[in-house]
């Protein structure tokens, strides 16, 4: 071997050589796919977050309630005059923590699409619950319900009674309690006290709860049906989902 001149390198450590820099090469190509799924990943939860966010927002109120009647059988119609479909039936329990989150959230839109004359909304309040202290709370302020023949003072009791809705594990709903809400939404019915003291309509709120849930086949509240057919969960607690449904079955009435 000349001087001067570099022995070849043996084979080897070529072999080596070569698989390592494969193998930076690899790392890297690894490195940016992973940060660019990242930055997908990341953009595709935003995108989610954004849309839970928009489409559970709680509409404003568009106007006045319309007329609200109180009914013979505990049920309540909200409905513009001469307004017969679509049928929006809500059924539900004041104890119930479900039916609190879907009055937050889309009880407002209910109002509004009666009050555009868009449907008449049909309230259904029941006893769904067979544990206590639950439902003696949901006999107590269905009674209390049903002492009330005013539209618009039962509904400002209806919307108080969510408002204080107890936990599922302690007596509420207590006679006192129901009596002082009735005033604060200035119930006038001079036998109101009574009425919610005696228990005066409990037995006939059992009687109607049980027949809804046979003659319905209700497993759970909030339970809301557009023309007798329930509408999902996943549209009930979405506001433009929900709009959306309702008008639809509207135009095609």
């Amino acid at each position: 071997m000349s001087k001067g001149k570099r022995a070849p390198q043996p084979r080897r450590e070529k072999i080596k050589e070569q698989q390592a820099i494969a193998h930076a090469r690899e790392k890297r190509r690894r490195l940016v796919t992973y940060l660019t799924a990242g930055v997908v990943a990341v953009a595709a939860v935003g995108a989610g977050w954004w849309y839970n966010a928009s489409t559970s927002r709680s509409e404003e109120a568009t106007g006045a309630l319309a007329p609200i009647t109180v009914q013979p059988d505990g049920s309540v119609v909200m409905a513009k005059s001469g307004v017969t479909a679509p049928v929006v039936d809500i059924y539900e329990d004041f104890q119930c923590p479900a039916c609190k989150e879907a009055g937050r959230v889309s009880g407002q839109t209910f109002k509004n699409l009666a009050a555009e004359g868009r449907a008449k909304v049909v309230y259904h309040p029941i006893t769904i619950f067979s544990q206590e202290p639950t439902r003696s709370n949901s006999v107590r302020a269905g009674n209390a319900a049903r002492c009330i023949a005013d539209g618009k003072q039962w509904m400002a009791f209806y919307d108080l009674l969510f408002k204080n809705q107890p936990g599922e594990t302690v007596e509420g709903f207590t006679t006192d309690l129901l009596v002082r809400l009735g005033k604060e939404v200035g119930v006038t019915a001079p036998d109101f006290e009574q009425c919610v003291t005696s228990q005066k309509n409990a037995q006939a709120h059992l009687a109607y709860s049980q027949k809804i849930r046979d003659e319905q086949k209700l497993s759970h509240t909030p339970t809301v049906k557009l023309n007798g057919t329930e509408i999902d969960n996943g549209t009930v607690f979405r506001p433009p989902l929900l709009r959306d449904e309702v008008t639809q079955a509207a135009g095609r009435g």
